[in-house]
């Protein structure tokens, strides 16, 4: 017994246990909450259900938001009052609003300022560029300068030359000298002829006080500089007016930059550039603007910008790259308290430009979509000229969040300008317990993808998201039937492309979004899968192959996002062909190197390259 003895009473204390918490717990149910689940109780004032990421959803009973399938919440309108909220207006909550990491600035007036950054190279000063010619005809009997580059100064022997003329023209000079007294004239105009082929006082005087014909005449340098083309050998006859060599002078040069287009209104005569050169580390040099070329070329789509610099010790040498910077600003008479905002702020489609505007609403928080018209571009700014108004606080992180929650609803949006029901479903999702419903009825107008740039803001889809085993599986599934798609296009087959588009709609439908635990994750597949959707729908209906391929060029940009996002656990190669969509180039995805091209097909089957391996 004694042995039992410590088992009998840890026994004993286990029921004492038992029994006291049976007591002290009453007859109140077990609650047992699953992982992700939460229980809320239904609001009593307003006996509504709300979504945390689109609050304008308003149920009777508790469920999942029809827009983006997460678990409603109760609705809280003790904080709202009696506000007035607009139908155009997006509403969201403070929760959702944090996490949607939304972030806004103030539109502000500021100096029309710009931090501009400029290439260019080191160029002989055109006005110090020279040609030394020979103003004698003959035979270059000796060459005094015999490499590029070589220095030579003005009055300087570069070459000898034998010539019959210069000759005949000694013999007249040394003629008329005898009969200076009496034809002072024919003497002056004898000196004259050999100065004007440039000979010197000092070489006239020689051949005066010597009395002898010389057969070869020095040819004197004209300029200083440096030799920059020799174009003469040994032993050429040369003309009156042949080009010996040119000759720069590097006393002065100027740094010649390249400016973009849209830098060229910043860029005034007058404007100091700070520049460096890459050849002389650790000096700054500093000048002005003294000439913008009018012209832009068309093949750089850039204009020239010089500036003049003196270079007494000849370090700055013809060919050298500089950077330079100038802190620009435009003419304040023309641009006065310019209304800027950060580039952040603004979704560009190529033709408009959407901000997201707060409403100052006291205590709701919503925005709204507005097209605006933008000035120059500042750097981390742009200037806008048309649209806003100083004090407006627009949306400068999140943009996309808020444009994507708009674009569901069926309000105004980036993709969508004209609002409306188009693309406000998801096909496949459950919109609220109905069947499934395409996102254009009967008559709605639907978008054509086919048509649609492929645009999207995906910058924030750059890093890998965490997802479930489950979801993974459900998305390796669609990847599989877009594999069939693509090779049913390599093949030509219009047929089959069709039954493979269905077959993706149909493994889309079955995709749980609920699985995306992941705020951001949820985000942008909610996005991924109404593109992808969409098009798949227009390919199962198009029986024609080149609209059906416009359609996948649009479907593989989206699904190529999701592979790069989620992953497949597989290796797989995103291809790219320059050729194709009339030489605007599309990719595709592929679980194998070798290329079989979708888009051109057995007229080009191998047309193509990997572009990247999504691990």
């Amino acid at each position: 017994m004694k042995k039992y003895k410590n088992y009998l009473i840890a026994a004993g204390i286990l029921v004492i246990g038992i029994f006291l918490g049976l007591l002290f717990s009453g007859d109140k149910e077990e609650v047992v909450h699953k992982d992700g689940e939460h229980e809320y109780v239904q609001d009593e004032e307003t006996g509504l259900w709300t979504c945390a990421m689109h609050p304008q959803i308003r149920m009777e009973e508790p469920g999942n938001c029809p827009i983006c399938g997460m678990e409603l919440i109760p609705l809280d309108e003790s904080n709202n009052g009696d506000e007035e909220i607009a139908s155009n207006e997006i509403v969201m909550s403070p929760q959702a609003l944090q996490l949607a990491n939304i972030q806004t600035s103030v539109v502000q007036k500021a100096d029309a300022s710009k931090e501009i950054r400029l290439l260019g190279r080191i160029k002989p000063d055109e006005r110090k560029l020279f040609s030394q010619v020979s103003h004698i005809p003959g035979r270059i009997e000796r060459l005094y300068v015999n490499f590029t580059g070589e220095k030579v100064y003005s009055g300087q022997k570069i070459a000898r030359i034998y010539s019959p003329d210069l000759i005949s023209a000694q013999k007249e000079l040394l003629e008329a000298i005898r009969s200076r007294e009496v034809y002072p004239q024919l003497y002056t105009a004898s000196r004259n002829k050999l100065k004007l082929w440039k000979l010197s006082e000092a070489q006239l005087d020689a051949i005066e006080e010597s009395g002898e014909v010389q057969e070869q005449i020095d040819i004197l340098s004209d300029h200083s500089g440096y030799v920059m083309s020799k174009n003469v050998e040994l032993g050429d006859y040369v003309k009156a007016g042949s080009n010996l060599f040119e000759i720069a002078n590097l006393s002065t040069v100027w740094a010649m930059f390249e400016a973009y287009e849209a830098d060229i209104p910043w860029i005034n005569n007058g404007d100091v550039v700070d520049f460096t050169i890459q050849a002389i580390p650790g000096k700054k040099f500093q000048g002005k603007v003294t000439y913008v070329d009018p012209f832009v070329s068309s093949a750089t789509r850039v204009a020239k910008v010089r500036v003049e610099v003196n270079n007494p010790a000849g370090k700055l040498l013809p060919e050298m790259y500089v950077n330079g910077i100038i802190q620009a600003q435009l003419d304040k008479d023309k641009v006065k308290d310019a209304l800027v905002i950060p580039k952040s702020a603004v979704l560009w489609t190529g033709k408009r430009s959407v901000v997201y505007v707060q409403v100052p609403h006291e205590k709701t928080i919503s925005f709204v979509y507005r097209e605006i018209t933008l000035g120059p571009d500042t750097g981390d700014f742009y200037m806008v000229a048309e649209g806003l108004e100083e004090g407006e606080v627009v949306v400068t992180n999140g943009v996309f969040r808020i444009d994507a929650s708009a674009q569901l609803v069926g309000q105004k949006s980036m993709m969508n300008p004209d609002g409306g029901v188009a693309m406000t479903g998801h096909a496949g999702m459950d919109m609220g317990g109905g069947s499934p419903k395409t996102s254009a009825g009967k008559g709605d107008k639907a978008t054509d993808h086919s048509k649609m740039e492929d645009n999207t803001d995906h910058t924030e889809m750059g890093k890998r998201i965490s997802i479930s085993k489950e979801f993974k599986n459900q998305l390796k599934l669609v990847f599989e039937e877009y594999l069939d798609l693509k090779d049913a296009f390599a093949g030509d087959d219009k047929g089959k492309a069709q039954k493979s588009a269905k077959g993706l709609l149909n493994t889309m439908s079955k995709v749980d979004m609920k699985l995306l635990k992941d705020h951001e994750a949820h985000n942008h597949w909610m996005l991924i899968q109404e593109e992808v959707t969409a098009s798949a729908k227009s390919i199962s209906e198009i029986s024609e192959i080149g609209e059906q391929r416009k359609h996948f060029k649009h479907l593989s940009a989206h699904l190529i996002k999701a592979v790069k996002l989620f992953g497949v656990d597989q290796k797989v190669y995103e291809q790219f062909c320059p050729m194709a969509d009339d030489n605007k180039g599309a990719t595709w995805l592929s679980l194998s190197k070798d290329i079989k091209n979708p888009y051109l097909g057995e007229a080009m089957p191998t047309c193509g390259e990997v572009k990247s391996t999504i691990e």
